[in-house]
C-alpha cells in the first residue's frame, strides 16, 4: 500500500489532483488502440456461416445496403478497416465523396484515406502531446485545464487538418475553374463556328486549357473521355457540374439543356452565355477592385501616420526635452 501511495503522490505532484484520472485514460485509450484492430481483423465465425447456409450477410442503413457504398479491391489494405474508417450511412457518405471530389480528389478509396488521415493525424498529434506533457513542460506550475489543452490540444488539430486541407483546396480549384470558364467558352465557341463538333470542341478545349487552368482541363478531359464511352452528353455536363460545385457551370449545363429541347442552335446559345460570362468576370473584378481601398485603409494608416507625427511633433518634443534638461541643470 506504500508504494501504491508513493506512485499516487507522484502523479498528484506531476500532473496534478487529476494525476491518476489521467493516467487511467491514458491506459484506457492504449488498450482501445490494441485491441480495435484485432477486433476489426477478427473473422467470421465457420458456425455463423453454417447456419446462414454460406450466404454473406449484408446490412442495410435506410434501405441501402452499405456493400454499394465503396469500391471492394483485393489489394487494398485498409478494406478490412473499411467499417470503421468509412461513414455507414449513405447520405453521409455521398456527402464527403462530393466534398473530395470537388476538391480534385477523384480515387476510389479517396473517403477512405481521408478518414485514416483524420484518424492517423490525431493519434500523432495525441502522441506529441503526451511526449511534451512528460518530456518537456514543466506541469508544476500549470492548472489541470491548461495541463488537459497540452495534451488534447495537437490530437484535435491533427484530427481536423485533412479537413482544413480539403476544404482549401476545395475552394482554391472552384476559383481556378471560375477564372478560366469565360476563356473556355470562348475557345468552345470558335471551334463549334469553325466546323467542329460540341465533342470535337470540347477535346479541343482541354488540351488548350491544360497549361493556364489545369483543374478545368482535367474536367473538360473526364467529360469527353465519358462521351466516348457512351454516356448520355446531358448526364456527363451534369455530373461535371455535381463534381466542380460552380454555379456559373451548372447554368452552362441548364443551357445547353434548354438548347437540345427547343431545337435551338448550340453556337447562338454559347455565343451569348460566353457574353455574359465575360461580362461577369468584369464585374468581379471591378468589386474586388472597389474594395481594395478599405482594405488598405489600416495599412496606410498604420505606415503613414507615425512617420508624420515624428515628422511634425519630433523637432518639438526634442527642444522641449532638451530645455527641460537644460533648466533642471542649473
Amino acid at each position: 500500500m506504500a508504494i501504491v501511495e508513493q506512485i499516487q503522490q507522484m502523479l498528484i505532484d506531476l500532473l496534478g489532483p487529476f494525476g491518476p484520472l489521467i493516467l487511467v485514460g491514458f491506459l484506457g485509450l492504449t488498450l482501445v488502440l490494441l485491441t480495435l484492430p484485432i477486433m476489426l481483423k477478427k473473422e467470421e465465425d465457420p458456425l455463423e456461416k453454417l447456419k446462414t447456409g454460406g450466404r454473406i450477410k449484408v446490412k442495410e442503413n435506410a434501405g441501402v445496403p452499405t456493400a454499394k457504398l465503396r469500391q471492394v479491391q483485393k489489394k487494398d489494405k485498409l478494406e478490412k478497416y473499411s467499417n470503421f474508417l468509412e461513414p455507414q450511412n449513405q447520405e453521409d457518405y455521398s456527402a464527403v465523396k462530393l466534398k473530395l471530389l470537388q476538391a480534385g480528389y477523384t480515387s476510389k478509396n479517396s473517403v477512405r484515406m481521408y478518414h485514416f488521415a483524420q484518424f492517423a493525424l490525431g493519434i500523432l498529434g495525441l502522441m506529441v502531446g503526451l511526449l511534451y506533457a512528460f518530456g518537456v513542460a514543466d506541469f508544476s506550475e500549470l492548472t489541470t485545464q491548461d495541463r488537459a489543452m497540452y495534451i488534447i490540444g495537437p490530437g484535435v488539430g491533427g484530427y481536423m487538418f485533412p479537413k482544413y486541407w480539403v476544404t482549401r483546396r476545395q475552394a482554391s480549384r472552384q476559383e481556378e475553374i471560375v477564372n478560366g470558364f469565360p476563356d473556355s467558352l470562348d475557345m468552345m465557341l470558335v471551334c463549334i463556328e469553325a466546323g467542329q463538333s460540341l465533342d470535337q470542341s470540347i477535346i479541343r478545349v482541354s488540351k488548350e486549357m491544360r497549361s493556364g487552368f489545369p483543374a478545368l482541363a482535367h474536367e473538360f478531359e473526364i467529360v469527353s473521355y465519358e462521351m466516348k464511352a457512351g454516356k448520355d452528353k446531358m448526364a456527363v455536363f451534369k455530373d461535371m457540374a455535381e463534381r466542380c460545385g460552380v454555379p456559373d457551370i451548372a447554368s452552362f449545363v441548364t443551357v445547353l439543356i434548354q438548347s437540345q429541347q427547343f431545337g435551338t442552335s448550340i453556337a447562338d446559345a454559347l455565343k451569348v452565355y460566353s457574353s455574359e460570362m465575360r461580362d461577369k468576370r468584369v464585374m468581379r473584378t471591378e468589386e474586388k477592385a472597389n474594395t481594395l481601398p478599405t482594405k488598405m485603409t489600416l495599412a496606410t494608416m498604420l505606415l503613414t501616420v507615425p512617420p508624420l507625427l515624428i515628422i511634425l511633433i519630433g523637432p518639438s518634443i526634442y527642444d522641449i526635452m532638451t530645455n527641460f534638461g537644460g533648466a533642471n541643470s542649473l
